[in-house]
């Protein structure tokens, strides 16, 4: 009887011990003191992998792994700065709550940094630049903003083509998580056109030949930038990063290796 309470009192101390470990191990990720295979500091990345040529799933011989413009620049910069890099994939409205919760120590989602987003997150310097198209079943013939008052217009939930669509007068906005499933519901005739960033438009067009997209035109600068938690430290670190990586040329070509589509 004695060697059975004692053996239940080791089992409950390693549990025990083990919860600790486990609770531990839970803290926020912009502690930086995730464990990696190579004993490296962890930095957690949150993207949104539906956003071709940022960001996607690249599904090879049975493998899922997540590329594009923005994982190699973080990969870069966290390698430079001695990081590894665990990268998570969720949908788009939910990265700025993931930040606001200590869940990730940064996102890169070709986010642009508005000012209502500045209230939630700290943000890097703009590192790529980019401009909002219509993109619409060949011959719809809706060329501008006013072409699409009255029309049923897909947007990414979260988004900053989402924010400028509730601008636009007399839109019939419907907000859908993927780009994909936008593209789809485009396709099928459930909505009548789509807002896309103008680099992603291109890739979805150039994948389904039934659509085309038209730039619309504005006055507002527009582009992409790296996310942090409130009062990160890593931001003053990145922002030396990206500036050695276009003083390098480097940012250069990762632009034509993902953008180039005349390659």
């Amino acid at each position: 009887m004695k060697n059975t309470k004692l053996k239940a009192l080791t089992l409950l101390s390693v549990t025990a011990a083990l919860a600790m470990t486990v609770g531990c191990g839970s803290n926020s990720a912009s502690d930086n003191t995730g464990s990696s295979t190579s004993g490296q500091k962890k930095l957690v990345l949150m993207t949104s992998a539906d956003y071709p040529p940022y960001e996607s799933h690249k599904t090879d011989g049975g493998s899922d792994e997540i590329v594009g413009f923005d994982i190699d620049i973080a990969k870069a910069i966290t390698k430079n700065l001695g990081y590894d890099l665990e990268i998570k994939d969720v949908d788009f409205n939910g990265l700025l709550p993931a930040l606001q919760a200590k869940q990730a120590d940064l996102v890169m989602a070709g986010m642009t940094p508005k000012p209502e987003r500045l209230q939630n997150a700290d943000f890097s310097d703009i590192y790529y630049e980019a401009k909002n198209t219509i993109v619409e079943k060949k011959g719809a013939n809706l060329k501008t903003a006013a072409d699409l008052k009255g029309k049923k217009v897909g947007v990414q939930l979260g988004s900053i083509q989402e924010g400028d669509a509730k601008k636009m007068d007399g839109l019939n906005i419907v907000s859908l998580n993927k780009i994909g499933d936008i593209v789809q519901e485009l396709k099928s005739g459930r909505i009548d056109a789509a807002i896309i960033e103008d680099t992603v438009a291109k890739g979805y067009t150039a994948a389904n030949t039934d659509l085309e997209f038209n730039t619309i035109t504005s006055t507002e600068p527009a582009g992409s930038a790296v996310a942090f938690p409130k009062g990160s430290a890593l931001v003053g670190d990145f922002n030396k990063e990206l500036k050695k990586l276009k003083d390098s040329g480097e940012l250069d070509n990762l632009i034509k290796k993902w953008f180039d589509t005349n390659k």
